[in-house]
């Protein structure tokens, strides 16, 4: 660390009492037992057990970096939202990357999706984008998730992470192959943040000035080109660097090579979703981009490292729910259920109060009627009325930023995934050309040797039955995949289509 003339300032405890012995406890004599009047001792050990907030339970591990976002292209035919108003136009970003699985003290190199959480400071309110580096998710009903994490998190028993239990998820849900082939190929090793594509996966709304809604999926293409390690790279990197992907970022912004991703959209009329051969709002499938072609908006570049990275990458807390007018939600039910997770995860792991936080504080105006809780860290709202409404306040709501009705389609509620038509249940037709049309003989290769790799963990006495449900999903998806991972695992082809023809 650089030498400065800093002026020295003088230590205090939190209330701000000067005092000088922080090292040594008041005792009574030299070898005698410490004294209960020494408060300095109790603050410094009642605050160390505090440290460490809870973490995370899924994107416990992560780094960030605050930056801008620039508007390089006019979208207001789509949108009203005032961040996209003006070519030109700078709003200040901040971006927390993280793994999904791991513990804090997980290998960056891990197999596993990349967060990809993005919030916009605007006029109108922070925004945020709580995304991935893969365009859709393992699953479509946000009811299922917590168990999904289940299998991502340790065996009970055994505290220790199961393929067994991955694989008997996966193979009993096949919504999920579309993104397990993508986790399973070398885009589920990132050699780094910076290398990496992300996206909005859900599906939103755009609202124009007149009052109409669009739908669309967000982009961020990396400008520094898309770079994976290996299965054996990735292996490796975990005993060279642990943080690696940490330790990237923070140098390369710290020697002025700031990372930068180009901002897309893919648009869909009310008219076009109601005709798609697929529901649009299932996160477990993407829009083709040669019918829903990516439209260029602005630009993002991460050029701040934060002082400190508790106050402001731990303490971060993002929520789908922080939209902006211009910008709102879909029938995506995926992010129907973040709406309420998000914030409440927040609330429990910071307070009630964490939008108080700088990170996470609105630098432009806020007006609304919550008061106390735990850690208010403003005045209160004074002596202003908290409730509405009032007589005496000057907060109401404005009918400007009102949003136009939504039309549903049936008025009839139900459990409608057990009776989902052909497309919402076609849960091999991407998968498959994605394996066919997209990946190349060495994405296809490799692809194969980290599903053996990794369904070759599987034991126990029902590890053929898991084997071979999961075999059925792969040879449905292309039968040259489903072929060459049952020869990977030593499992006779013919008897692995016979199982794939049973439950056909």
């Amino acid at each position: 660390m650089e030498e400065t003339n800093k002026p020295t300032r003088t230590l205090t405890t939190a209330s701000g009492r000067p005092y000088v012995e922080h090292e040594n406890t008041q005792s009574v004599g030299s070898r005698g037992p410490l004294l209960l009047q020494d408060f300095v001792l109790h603050e410094k050990m009642a605050h160390f057990n505090r440290e460490r907030i809870p973490e995370r339970v899924v994107h416990a591990k992560g780094t960030g970096a605050y930056g801008k976002f620039t508007v390089t292209h006019d979208i207001s035919k789509y949108t009203k939202a005032k961040i996209f108003n003006q070519i030109g136009k700078e709003a200040k970003i901040f971006l927390r990357f993280s793994t999904v699985g791991g513990e804090k003290g997980s290998a960056d190199s891990e197999r596993d999706p990349r967060g990809f959480a993005l919030r916009f400071y605007t006029e109108d309110g922070n925004w945020d984008i709580v995304g991935n580096n893969t365009p859709i998710f393992f699953i479509k009903d946000a009811k299922k998730f917590s168990d999904f994490i289940h299998t991502q998190k340790r065996d009970p028993r055994t505290n220790l992470k199961s393929p067994i239990m991955m694989w008997d998820f996966w193979s009993l849900n096949p919504e999920s192959l579309h993104q397990v082939m993508i986790l399973m190929s070398d885009r589920g090793t990132p050699y780094s943040y910076r290398h990496m594509d992300g996206f909005g996966s859900h599906t939103f709304s755009m609202i124009n000035a007149k009052n109409e809604r669009v739908w669309v999926k967000f982009h961020f293409k990396t400008q520094q080109g898309i770079q994976n390690f290996t299965g054996p790279e990735a292996v490796a990197m975990r005993t060279q660097d642990m943080d690696h992907s940490q330790r990237d970022l923070v140098e390369a912004i710290d020697n002025g090579e700031f990372p930068k991703w180009s901002v897309k959209i893919q648009v869909m009329t009310e008219e076009e979703a109601q005709t798609f051969r697929w529901n649009p709002f299932d996160v477990t499938k993407i829009w083709p981009h040669g019918e829903f072609p990516l439209i260029d908006v602005g630009e993002i570049e991460l050029n701040q490292i934060p002082k400190n990275y508790f106050a402001h990458v731990e303490q971060a807390a993002f929520a789908p729910t922080n939209q902006v007018d211009g910008i709102g939600f879909s029938p995506d039910r995926m992010l129907q259920g973040r709406i309420l997770s998000y914030p409440d995860a927040a609330r429990h792991r910071l307070g009630v109060n964490y939008q108080q936080l700088a990170v996470n504080a609105c630098p432009f105006m806020t007006n609304n009627y919550h008061r106390d809780g735990a850690m208010r860290f403003d005045d209160n709202g004074e002596d202003s009325p908290n409730y509405f409404p009032n007589s005496f306040g000057d907060v109401v709501p404005d009918e400007r930023y009102k949003e136009p009705a939504q039309e549903l389609h049936s008025s009839t509620a139900d459990w409608y995934d057990r009776n989902a038509g052909e497309g919402d249940n076609d849960h091999y037709t991407q998968p498959g050309d994605l394996y066919r049309k997209v990946m190349t003989d060495a994405d296809r290769k490799n692809l194969v040797n980290n599903i053996v790799d990794s369904m070759s963990g599987i034991s126990g006495p029902k590890r053929l039955e898991i084997i071979n449900l999961q075999l059925c999903h792969w040879f449905r998806a292309d039968i040259s995949l489903g072929m060459a991972v049952a020869s990977g695992l030593g499992i006779d082809a013919a008897q692995a289509m016979q199982h794939e023809n049973h439950h056909a």
